[in-house]
C-alpha cells in the first residue's frame, strides 16, 4: 500500500521532459568544440561589428538626437542584451515553417505538453550567449564613462527594462512564429521585421519620422524596449510623443506584446489542420 502511494518528491517532475530535450541540444553543441568556439566567436564579431557601426557614425556627428557615443553605448547594451535573451531562449521559433512543411509539428500533438512549450524548448543556440557579452560590456562601459546621478529608481528601472525588454522581443518571436501557419514561405518577411526591431530598439528614437515613432513607439514598442528607459536614466526631456515618464510603462507594452503573440498564436495553430503526409 505504501509502494502506491507515491511522495511529491517520487513524482516525475513535468519540466523534465523540456530540461532533457535542453540539455541534449547543449550536450550536441558542445560535443564539436572546433565548431562551437567558431560559432561563440562569429556571434561576438557580429555584435562588435555592429557597435564598430554605431561608432563610425557618432564619430562623423558626435551627437545624435541628443545622444553622445556614451549615452548611445546604455541604449545599444540594455536593447541588444534583451534581443540576446530572448533570441537564445525563443530565436529558434523561426524553424516553425520547416516544422508546418515536414508535417514535424503533428508529432508535438502526440505529447500531453502545450505545442507552443514544445516548441520554444525544442532547441537552444549557446552560440548567442557571446552577444550579450558584448552587450554587458556595452552597459558597462557605458555606467562606468557615463555621468550618471544613479539613485535607487534608475538601477530599479535599468533591472525592468532589460526584463520587459527580453519580454517584448519574445513576445515578437511568437507572434512572427503564429502568422507562419498563414504565410507560406513567409519566415524571411517576419523575421526581417523581428531583426528590424531589435535594430530600432538600438537607436535614437527621437530622431525617427512620426510615422515610425508610432509604429515601433506603440503598436510594436521596441522603443520601450531601451530607449524610452534610457531617458529616464539619463534624465533627458525626450520628444513629445516619448516623455520621459513612459519609462514606467515598460510592463505594459511588455504585456501589450505577449497578448498580441498569444492571440497570433492561437489563431494560427487553431487553423492548422496537419501536415497532409
Amino acid at each position: 500500500m505504501a509502494d502506491q502511494l507515491a511522495t511529491p518528491k517520487t513524482l516525475p517532475s513535468r519540466t523534465a521532459p523540456y530540461r532533457a530535450v535542453l540539455a541534449s541540444r547543449v550536450r550536441s553543441q558542445r560535443s564539436y568544440r572546433s565548431n562551437f568556439a567558431l560559432d561563440l566567436a562569429s556571434s561576438a564579431l557580429i555584435g562588435v561589428i555592429e557597435l564598430a557601426e554605431i561608432w563610425v557614425l557618432f564619430h562623423a556627428v558626435g551627437v545624435l538626437g541628443g545622444y553622445s557615443f556614451t549615452e548611445i553605448l546604455l541604449v545599444y547594451g540594455i536593447g541588444d542584451l534583451a534581443f540576446s535573451i530572448a533570441d537564445l531562449v525563443f530565436g529558434h521559433c523561426d524553424n516553425l515553417p520547416t516544422y508546418l512543411r515536414a508535417g514535424t509539428l503533428d508529432v508535438f500533438y502526440l505529447r500531453p505538453q502545450p505545442i507552443l512549450l514544445q516548441l520554444i524548448t525544442s532547441d537552444i543556440s549557446l552560440r548567442r550567449m557571446t552577444r550579450a557579452g558584448v552587450a554587458i560590456t556595452c552597459i558597462v562601459a557605458a555606467v562606468w564613462a557615463g555621468d550618471i546621478d544613479w539613485t535607487p529608481a534608475k538601477v530599479v528601472l535599468l533591472g525592468l527594462s532589460i526584463v520587459c525588454g527580453t519580454a517584448i522581443f519574445a513576445g515578437q518571436f511568437i507572434v512572427a512564429a503564429g502568422l507562419q501557419f498563414f504565410l507560406i514561405n513567409g519566415a524571411e518577411a517576419t523575421n526581417a521585421f523581428v531583426y528590424s526591431g531589435r535594430y530600432a530598439s538600438t537607436q535614437v528614437a527621437s530622431v525617427w519620422s512620426q510615422p515610425l515613432k508610432v509604429l515601433f513607439g506603440f503598436f510594436f514598442p521596441m522603443a520601450f524596449a531601451a530607449f524610452i528607459p534610457s531617458l529616464w536614466i539619463l534624465d533627458k526631456v525626450g520628444p513629445s510623443i516619448f516623455p520621459s515618464w513612459l519609462a514606467w510603462c515598460t510592463p505594459i507594452a511588455a504585456l501589450w506584446t505577449w497578448l498580441a503573440a498569444m492571440v497570433t498564436w492561437r489563431w494560427g495553430l487553431r487553423h492548422y489542420q496537419g501536415g497532409g503526409g
